[in-house]
């Protein structure tokens, strides 16, 4: 079966991972911008690492016959320095009409501080003031409620937002209630130690049905697995779950919720079925 990942961080994955996604059934992902590992320093270095999302990771994905897209912000971990964030808030706008940029994101709280959410809540004027839809990280672990609910006041408040065009990541059991019921998408993340597992994934699936739900893996730097959507894909065939409500989840989801944007350029392919997975 063909499936898009919506969120995964290529450039802290080698080559090697781009050839497997691709033997797995990997036709597109999307890329956020996130942490480096370390606080930069300038605007100058966001702007070198948005040109590598822009111009390099296409050319490294398409080697294997992979579309990449990519988002663009200052991560939250980031986001304590509000002067550094502004200016690369300012910055973005010069790259939004490249090809493959689809949006704002990951943008969102980390540890639920007043200058995350000030960082948080000018990325959103700036999406809204450019048409641009948003992709939005929500905390890891303890602070993962009480960020959520922060973050969905925040959009909540802002009757300039079209819910449709926002996408929620790294939904758990206790939060995509909250993130569904306001009219947003919702992303669960597959990780190996926290977020979703593909069998807690499934059950959200059945508890709430397939609308505006969509899986990655939010591969990065740290412990991670680029081919957890196929293991989304093997636990729901294992639980008796047809190919066509798979695939929504895991393809056509992603489509409808990319396609929003003016530069999902998608060229989808020739057949549905894909034999590596």
């Amino acid at each position: 079966m063909y499936y898009i990942d919506p969120h995964i961080h290529m450039v802290s994955r080698t080559t090697d991972d781009y050839e497997t996604l691709a033997k797995m059934g990997c036709v597109a992902l999307s890329e956020p911008a996130f942490w480096a590992g370390y606080d930069r320093g300038s605007v100058d270095g966001f702007r070198d690492y948005f040109e590598q999302l822009i111009g390099f990771e296409p050319k490294r994905a398409g080697w294997y016959g992979i579309q990449h897209f990519c988002w663009l912000c200052i991560n939250a971990k980031e986001a304590e320095n509000v002067a550094l964030a502004r200016e690369v808030i300012a910055m973005i706008p010069q790259f939004l009409d490249r090809p493959g940029v689809l949006g704002i994101g990951e943008i969102g709280l980390n540890k639920n501080t007043k200058n995350e959410a000030t960082v948080f809540l000018e990325h959103i004027d700036l999406a809204i003031r450019t048409d641009e839809q948003i992709l939005i990280h929500t905390p890891h672990l303890e602070d993962k409620y009480q960020g959520t609910r922060m973050i969905l006041d925040m959009l909540c408040d802002d009757g300039r937002v079209n819910r449709e065009r926002v996408l929620v990541d790294h939904v758990e059991e206790h939060t995509v209630r909250h993130v569904l019921d306001e009219g947003f998408w919702a992303g669960m993340t597959l990780y190996p130690v926290s977020k979703c597992t593909p069998g807690r994934a499934a059950d959200i699936v059945e508890l709430y049905g397939p609308e505006r739900l969509l899986v990655n893996s939010a591969g990065d730097w740290g412990p991670s697995k680029p081919t957890a959507v196929p293991d989304f894909i093997l636990e729901m065939r294992r639980r008796g779950h047809s190919e066509s409500l798979i695939r929504r989840v895991v393809y056509d989801n992603p489509v409808a919720f990319f396609s929003q944007s003016r530069n999902f350029v998608f060229n989808p392919p020739d057949v549905t079925e894909a034999a590596g997975v």
